[in-house]
C-alpha cells in the first residue's frame, strides 16, 4: 500500500497488540481493506469482534495479522502522532482570542492555535465548526463520534462572523442541526464579551441553544480572559462586580426554567462569574454532573466536597502530630479564598499545623488574569521572595507543563526553590489531594 502509515511509538504491556508481536517502531498500513486516515478511522474499525490488522516491521516485511476479541477491546498501540494525522490550524481571528494576547519570546507550541474536531473528542477542546467540511461533519455522524465540545459564543449569525471574524462563522451554525439530527451529543461554549454577546444577546443565544437539549447536554458561559498585551487588537472592556451579578443572575433564571421543562440546570456559569460577584459557588446538584469541569465550571465547589471529605476521613482515622508546622501555599487570586477557607479549616482540625496562603498576582500576563494556571515562575519568585515560607512551599500541579516540572515561562521548579531558599511540594488538583498534601507538609502519619 501507498497510502499514509502510522508509527507506533508504544505497545502496551499485556495487551493484544504485544500478543501479536507488534513492537514500538511498527507502523500501521491498514486496518481490513481501509487504509487510516486518522485516529477517528482506526478507533472505529478496530471495534469489530474480527479485524485484520496489516503492520511494516522494522525491516520493512509487511504481516498481516488476524485478531478475534470483544467488541470493545483494544489491541494497546499507541502512535507517535495522537492525531495520526496534522494537527489543523484556525482560520478564524477571534476578537477575545487569548493566543493573540500572548507576550513574545514565549515556546512555539504556545502559539499555534488548533480548532480540530479531532481534539474535540480525545482531549474535550472546543471547536467552532468553521474549520469542518461536510465530510468531516458525515464522518462524525456515520462513527457516532460524542461529545463534541462547540463554541458557539453567539446565536446571531451577523454577531458570530463579526467575533470570530470569519464571513463563514453564522453559517456554520447550521451545522448544529445536522450533528442534533443525527443524534450526536454536544456541550456548548460561550465565550462573554462586555457589551458585545451579553444581555439580551446572551438570553437569544441560551434560549436558541434549549431547543437542542437533550442532544446539547451543557452549555458554559465563561468570561473573556484579558492579558495586558492587547496593543492592536479589538478593544475589549473587563467585567465589573455588578457585571458579574447581572450575568449569574440571569443564567440562574435560565437554569430554573430548564430544570422545571428538562430536568437539567444545561447553562452554567463558570466559577469566575461567583468570585467576582462576591457569591458562594452553587450547591453540587446544580452542576449537573459537572459536565464542563475543563471549562472552570464547578472546580471550586467540587474541590470543597472533596477536601471536607478528605479531612473528614483523616479527622475519623485520629491523624495527628506533636510538631508543630508552619508551611505556605500559593495559587491565583481566583482560587485564594477557597484556598484560605480550607487553610483553616485544616488548622482547626489540626493546631499543630500553620498554613500561610498566599495569592499571586499575574503581573506576566496582567492582573485581570487570576487563575492559577497561569501563574509563572518569575511571577512566584518575585511575590514570595522574603516571604515566610515554612518548612516548604505548595503549589498546585497546574503551574507546571503536564508531566514536567516547567512553568509557563520556562522557569524551572528547581530555579524557583532555590530563589526561594524552600523545598517545593506540588499538590495535584482534587481536594483529597489537598488534605493528603498538607498533612504530609506536616510530617503527620496515620
Amino acid at each position: 500500500m501507498g497510502g499514509k502509515t502510522h508509527k507506533i511509538s508504544r505497545v502496551l504491556p499485556g495487551s493484544i497488540g504485544e500478543e501479536l508481536g507488534i513492537e514500538a517502531g511498527d507502523r500501521l498500513l491498514a486496518v481490513g481493506e481501509t487504509e487510516i486516515e486518522d485516529i477517528f478511522d482506526y478507533q472505529f474499525l478496530i471495534q469489530e469482534e474480527y479485524v485484520e490488522v496489516l503492520v511494516e516491521k522494522g525491516d520493512g516485511e509487511q504481516w498481516l495479522l488476524e485478531v478475534e476479541k470483544d467488541p470493545q477491546e483494544d489491541l494497546g498501540l499507541e502512535f507517535e502522532n495522537g492525531l495520526m494525522d496534522e494537527y489543523r490550524h484556525c482560520c478564524n481571528k477571534c476578537i477575545f482570542c487569548f493566543i493573540d494576547q500572548m507576550p513574545p519570546g514565549m515556546r512555539e507550541t504556545l502559539y499555534f492555535k488548533d480548532d480540530d474536531s479531532r481534539l474535540s473528542f480525545l482531549q474535550g477542546n472546543y471547536v467552532t465548526l468553521t474549520n469542518m467540511s461536510d465530510r468531516d461533519i458525515e464522518r462524525i455522524c456515520r462513527y457516532r463520534l460524542s461529545p463534541i465540545n462547540v463554541s458557539v459564543h453567539t446565536m446571531n449569525p451577523a454577531l458570530r462572523c463579526k467575533m470570530l471574524n470569519n464571513r463563514f462563522a453564522g453559517e456554520a451554525l447550521k451545522k448544529l442541526d445536522v450533528l442534533r439530527e443525527a443524534g450526536i451529543r454536544m456541550n456548548g461554549q460561550i465565550v462573554l464579551c462586555r457589551g458585545i454577546n451579553d444581555g439580551e444577546e446572551l438570553s437569544r443565544s441560551i434560549r436558541q441553544l434549549m431547543e437542542y437539549i437533550p442532544c446539547m447536554e451543557s452549555l458554559s458561559v465563561v468570561p473573556v480572559g484579558l492579558t495586558r498585551y492587547r496593543e492592536g487588537l479589538y478593544p475589549l472592556e473587563p467585567f465589573t462586580q455588578e457585571d458579574a451579578a447581572e450575568v449569574v443572575d440571569r443564567i440562574e433564571a435560565f437554569q430554573r426554567v430548564c430544570m422545571e421543562r428538562h430536568g437539567i440546570h444545561f447553562v452554567h456559569a463558570s466559577d469566575e462569574w461567583y468570585v467576582l460577584a462576591g457569591r458562594d459557588m452553587p450547591e453540587e446538584e446544580r452542576y449537573d454532573g459537572y459536565l464542563q469541569l475543563e471549562n472552570g465550571v464547578g472546580m471550586l465547589r467540587l474541590l470543597r466536597e472533596e477536601f471536607e471529605e478528605g479531612l473528614k476521613q483523616n479527622v475519623c482515622k485520629g491523624t495527628c502530630s506533636m510538631e508543630k508546622v508552619s508551611f505556605s501555599m500559593a495559587t491565583g487570586h481566583l482560587a485564594a479564598p477557597e484556598i484560605r477557607r480550607m487553610a483553616d479549616r485544616m488548622m482547626e482540625a489540626f493546631p499543630q499545623l500553620e498554613i500561610a496562603v498566599y495569592p499571586v498576582t499575574n503581573y506576566f500576563f496582567g492582573e485581570q488574569i487570576t487563575v492559577s494556571g497561569l501563574i509563572t515562575g518569575a511571577d512566584l519568585m518575585e511575590q514570595l521572595q522574603g516571604r515566610p515560607l515554612g518548612r516548604c512551599l505548595l503549589l498546585p500541579c497546574n503551574m507546571l507543563r503536564r508531566g514536567e516540572d516547567i512553568f509557563l515561562d520556562d522557569v524551572r521548579v528547581g530555579e524557583v526553590e532555590k530563589a526561594l531558599q524552600v523545598p517545593i511540594n506540588i499538590v495535584k488538583s482534587s481536594g483529597y489531594d489537598f488534605v493528603e498534601a498538607v498533612l504530609n507538609a506536616g510530617r503527620f502519619g496515620s
